[in-house]
């Protein structure tokens, strides 16, 4: 299945359906005065968050949808049908925006989420609503009122505790391999990784979501390379776990122009919490390591680890320095979008 992260889409809820004009026919009946029922209401269009999709796909080959149509009102009083809604199956993380693509019409955070987008037309009164006793024939009936019609985006932001972040090939999708069940396409060239991939580390009895970003390279927000499309996903993560892969030439150069490219993109993606690894440190060794390690804390003021996801080693380490980080962030945010799937311990049935 393809990856598909934004899609434009036409919307239109239904028409509601006229009233009747109709008047009593039955035998015996001298005076039967209207009996016009009122039209039904139009369909709604609706978007809801559905558990089991992780892309938009479905809508590049459906653009359009729309809502039934009330149907008209008939005699003997008898009320139209309403329409059948319409309902947008979208994968949690999805945002809607109308069609300049800058307002918000709706966040998709949890599973069976639900908003109203568009509502269908009233229906119209049949004549039986304009009866009086100075009018006891109103030959009128109302139409049904139009449904509201638009062209809408929906953005997928993928919902991770913690993003893996660093240039092409510094091992983001060897270290998703290690620490998950997922399989993230790896090889030794650059862009291996051509969308955002996820996968659930367990770790100490914990679970947490990471997502491995495509690589960034200098220029990625003015659209070089894959360009910065993906880093929306980084948007919902509570900490950044960032890869330098430790046989290039400057780490400390990597390390900057991935942080150059976060805030050209958006200044709270930088404030993030974040930890730093060096990467593939089995094919470094040991006294160049630690020189490296060295230079390179004190030109970015910040600790750095040591890891090799191919190898294993520190990767247990810095897992468990990343759920400290995500358990604190959810603690303080209880409400924060990541899902918090831990497993959770049965209560004791009692009678």
């Amino acid at each position: 299945m393809k990856f598909l992260d934004r899609a434009k889409i036409y919307i239109r809820s239904g028409d509601g359906g006229s009233g009747a004009a109709t008047f009593r026919r039955e035998k015996f009946i001298e005076y039967g005065g209207p009996n016009g029922g009122d039209g039904g209401r139009g369909g709604d269009v609706w978007v809801e968050a559905v558990d089991g999709l992780n892309t938009l796909i479905d809508y590049r080959y459906r653009q359009h949808f729309k809502a039934q149509r009330g149907t008209d009102g008939m005699g003997q009083n008898r009320t139209g049908p309403s329409g059948e809604d319409v309902v947008l199956k979208v994968p949690v993380g999805t945002q809607v925006f109308d069609e300049d693509g800058e307002v918000m019409l709706a966040d998709l955070t949890e599973v069976g989420q639900r908003v109203l987008l568009a509502k269908g037309g009233n229906g119209g009164f049949g004549n039986t609503h304009f009866k009086s006793s100075t009018n006891r024939a109103p030959r009128r009936a109302n139409k049904g009122q139009p449904g509201e019609e638009m062209w809408i985006w929906l953005q997928l932001k993928l919902i991770a505790d913690a993003g893996l972040i660093g240039l092409p090939n510094a091992g983001k999708s060897t270290m998703l391999a290690a620490v998950t069940s997922a399989k993230p396409k790896i090889a030794d060239y650059p862009f291996t990784t051509l969308n955002p991939i996820l996968g659930v580390v367990k770790i100490d009895g914990h679970e947490f979501v990471l997502a491995d970003i495509p690589g960034l390279i200098e220029g990625a927000h003015m659209g070089v390379g894959l360009g910065h499309r993906f880093l929306g996903h980084v948007e919902r993560c509570a900490v950044l776990l960032h890869l330098i892969d430790a046989t290039q030439d400057d780490p400390a150069g990597a390390y900057f122009t991935v942080r150059a490219e976060l805030e050209a993109y958006d200044e709270i993606l930088v404030e993030k919490p974040e930890i730093v690894a060096l990467n593939k440190i089995d094919a470094i060794p040991q006294e160049q390591l630690d020189e490296m390690r060295a230079s390179l804390e004190e030109e970015i003021g910040k600790p750095v680890h040591l890891v090799s996801g191919a190898a294993g080693i520190g990767v247990q380490q810095i897992m468990r320095e990343l759920f400290k980080l995500v358990a604190e962030r959810r603690a303080n945010d209880p409400d924060a979008p990541a899902t918090d799937i831990t497993p959770k311990a049965k209560e004791s049935w009692t009678p």
